[in-house]
């Protein structure tokens, strides 16, 4: 009874084990050279009176170094994918604790065969473990096997293969965003039943790579495109494209689309750019304005939120994201410690011009 009023240690399981403290530590870590009985004698005095091995100290013992690679588009600072990897620095902390590194590899989101260059640098690097964010679902999915057949765990970020033996998910639930963004962009319309013919939507997409092979917000656009059928089934829904790299050709194609369908009356954007349509919108009479909603707080977003031309930004914590995935990595790698839910969906925080500042 006196053992378990205080803080079992090695060396009271060595004293009633009637062995050396070597020999509980070789028994405890597995370096074998203990007699059979001994060993016996050791676990049933462990399962007796509880003694709990101090794992981190065993861990650091050991000095085996282990790399986490996170593999994620380019960034620039301040861009949405910045935001994943500051997740990456906060992780550093905990990482270095158990002698892990993180390294960062970066590919072109809009360049297929970058990312399939960066596939091959991972692969190289032999890592331990990896952190994914699968812009190119094909090229991704190729990639897994790949990590499978290496045994080597990985974890995604933002947004997920389904039916993928993945180890973690972090990110914001991505079909139920688009609904939420969905409802929050039709929320100022008429219940009436021919309210929704008078809903023109303007789907602002971004142009990925030639072939198409890149469409990270697809199943957030689905969800969107739900919501407005069950609710508002008359609406007219419209896609536009633009290149996120000419800013002056953003502007002439919004302003050839509106002109082509004029009476927009509603614009939403699927990914972290919003800001990209601000001066679009701002040129139009405010009257004629466009209800927009975005997603991410990036700071052109929160700009434009502040400014009124944005309505809503559906936002999450990103580098949280990211954070978390690299934890779930060590803890499975270094303490063998299974996570507690596979799929961790972050919550969906909404920011209009009157909390913003508050966020």
């Amino acid at each position: 009874m006196e053992e378990s009023k205080r803080k079992i240690t090695l060396k009271d399981v060595a004293r009633i084990a009637n062995v050396s403290r070597g020999t509980v530590d070789r028994v405890i870590h597995n370096r074998g050279n203990v007699s059979r009985k001994s060993y016996d004698d050791v676990m049933r005095v462990i399962k007796d009176i509880g003694y709990e091995p101090n794992i981190y100290a065993s861990i650091l013992a050991h000095d085996k170094t282990r790399v986490v690679a996170l593999l994620l588009p380019d960034f620039r600072p301040g861009a949405y994918w910045d935001m994943a990897a500051r997740g990456a620095t906060l992780a550093q902390e905990y990482a270095k604790t158990f002698h892990v590194s993180i390294v960062t590899l970066t590919y072109d989101q809009y360049d297929l065969e970058s990312f399939r260059a960066a596939c091959a640098d991972l692969l190289e690097l032999a890592p331990s473990a990896v952190v994914l964010a699968p812009v190119f679902r094909n090229e991704t999915a190729l990639l897994t096997v790949t990590l499978r057949e290496k045994g080597i765990p990985y974890s995604y970020v933002d947004t997920k293969l389904e039916e993928d033996a993945y180890l973690t998910f972090y990110g914001m639930p991505m079909y139920k965003s688009g609904y939420l963004c969905a409802e929050l962009l039709s929320d100022s319309v008429s219940s009436a039943p021919d309210a929704s013919s008078l809903m023109k939507v303007a789907i602002v997409r971004i142009i990925h790579e030639k072939n198409r092979k890149s469409d990270p917000t697809a199943t957030r656009r689905t969800g969107f495109i739900d919501y407005m059928t069950e609710h508002y089934p008359e609406a007219e829904i419209l896609n536009v494209f633009i290149d996120p790299h000419d800013p002056e050709g953003v502007a002439a194609t919004l302003s050839a689309f509106s002109a082509a369908h004029p009476g927009i009356t509603h614009a939403v954007m699927f990914n972290s750019r919003i800001h990209l349509i601000a001066p679009w919108l701002e040129s139009l009479p405010a009257e004629a304005r466009p209800r927009a909603i975005g997603f991410d707080n990036l700071d052109a977003n929160l700009a434009a939120l502040r400014r009124g031309t944005v309505k809503y930004l559906i936002t999450q914590h990103t580098d949280e994201q990211t954070r978390l995935a690299v934890n779930s990595l060590v803890d499975y790698l270094v303490l063998n410690k299974a996570p507690v839910r596979r799929d961790n969906y972050m919550h969906m925080d909404i920011l209009s011009r009157n909390n913003v500042d508050d966020y």
